[in-house]
């Protein structure tokens, strides 16, 4: 597979943008079944949240040694088996089993999406020729959002309708074709990367070296503060807008994001660079969320702090390749971005909650401020060490 292919395989980036629509439905089909699955464990009382947050436990611990891992043992071969593996998974959660073994599904099924959410944006960038990466990873940026919403709008009909476990279904069923089309679509690898065994001491030292590299450890330690603030935000910030823009503001909010990434932010990429473009976008929406908590929380404030984060969201996931010229440094640096994702998605609305819960609407901002104060700071930083070690 060649680094910096002359063309694009679009339709091979299209099936790989569909395997990570899967992969974020992984978390979401849980979030949209929360109240039909509460019919179906009634006694499972605050437990059951863990139905939701359980997928994301392995990606806190291993996101970076899903990075190492997929490098060495070959993005193709491990992203058919964590396809398949959250095929089987769906297939048994729609038998509904008891609530403990359900969790611990969950938890498996952490694995699959793990791999999942590191080869394909890795694969996408090997794939894509240098003109047109930053679209095609851009495109990868919004899988999340897209799934949410389509999960929403055809998932939970279909549960309501028929059940927890047509939905649970309907996901092992669309797992099994994308592994058998992308099976069909990928080329194989012909040589794969060698390197130590990760026995526990070599996993700590690879950790170090990750985190203590400004090129790969970039893009992760910047969608940290990006998931810590954006999905905590898009949760509670409806709650603090006039109630009569409250449904407008849940559903504008992240289109709002998406549109901004996919327009302004290709744009801006293609000039700028990607790790400009972030910072941008997180020095904007510092402003923003002043403002937003001076307004009084101003439904359409809200959404502009929401849209100002599309430029960090593309360009944080462009950034990989344009820090990191091999797939192993990619794959690593996807690792990264998938391990502080897991953990900014798990601190993020505990903490703004209890933020919001001591201070109100001016924890609320302050918490993002802070955020996203910190999301340009670490980029800044990293960007002078990168000079520093270039000198």
């Amino acid at each position: 597979m060649s680094d910096s292919p002359d063309r694009t395989d679009f339709a091979l980036v299209a099936a790989l943008y569909c395997a990570g629509l899967g992969a974020a439905a992984q978390y979401g089909k849980a979030s949209v079944l929360f109240p039909v699955l509460r019919e179906a464990y009634p006694d499972a009382g605050p437990s059951l949240g863990f139905v939701v947050s359980a997928i994301g436990l392995l990606g806190i611990v291993l996101g970076l040694v899903a990075g190492l891992v997929v490098a060495r043992l070959g993005f193709r071969r491990l992203l058919l088996a964590a396809l398949l593996l959250g095929a089987a998974m769906s297939a048994y959660q729609a038998s509904l089993p008891p609530l403990p073994l359900m969790i611990a599904s969950r938890v498996i099924e952490g694995l699959s999406h793990l791999v999942i959410v590191v080869a394909a944006p890795t694969l996408i960038a090997q794939i894509s020729a240098p003109r047109h990466r930053v679209l095609t990873l851009t495109i990868w940026s919004t899988f999340f959002g897209v799934s949410f919403t389509l999960l929403a709008w055809i998932g939970q009909p279909l549960a309501m309708a028929q059940g927890a476990g047509a939905l649970f279904g309907a996901h092992a069923f669309y797992m099994l074709v994308m592994a058998a089309i992308l099976a069909l679509g990928l080329p194989r690898q012909r040589s794969l990367p060698a390197g130590p065994r990760l026995n526990p001491a070599e996993v700590a030292r690879q950790h170090l070296r990750i985190y203590g590299s400004a090129r790969i450890a970039a893009p992760g330690l910047g969608w940290l503060f990006y998931t810590l603030g954006y999905v905590s935000l898009v949760t509670v910030l409806p709650d603090y807008v006039d109630p009569a823009m409250r449904s407008l503001v849940t559903g504008a909010m992240p289109f709002a994001g998406m549109a901004v990434s996919m327009t302004i932010g290709v744009v801006l990429v293609t000039r700028f660079g990607a790790v400009p473009v972030v910072i941008a976008g997180f020095l904007l929406a510092v402003p923003l969320a002043l403002i937003f908590g001076l307004s009084g929380a101003n439904g359409w404030l809200a959404v502009l702090l929401i849209a100002s984060l599309g430029l960090v969201q593309g360009a944080s996931f462009a950034s990989v390749p344009q820090l990191n010229a091999t797939p192993e440094t990619q794959a690593e640096a996807n690792g990264a971005v998938a391990q502080m994702g897991n953990l900014g998605n798990t601190l993020g609305t505990p903490i703004l909650l209890a933020a919001a819960g001591a201070f109100g609407l001016a924890g609320v901002a302050g918490f993002a401020i802070l955020c996203f104060g910190g999301g340009a700071a670490i980029h800044l930083a990293l960007m002078a060490a990168r000079r520093r070690g270039a000198a």
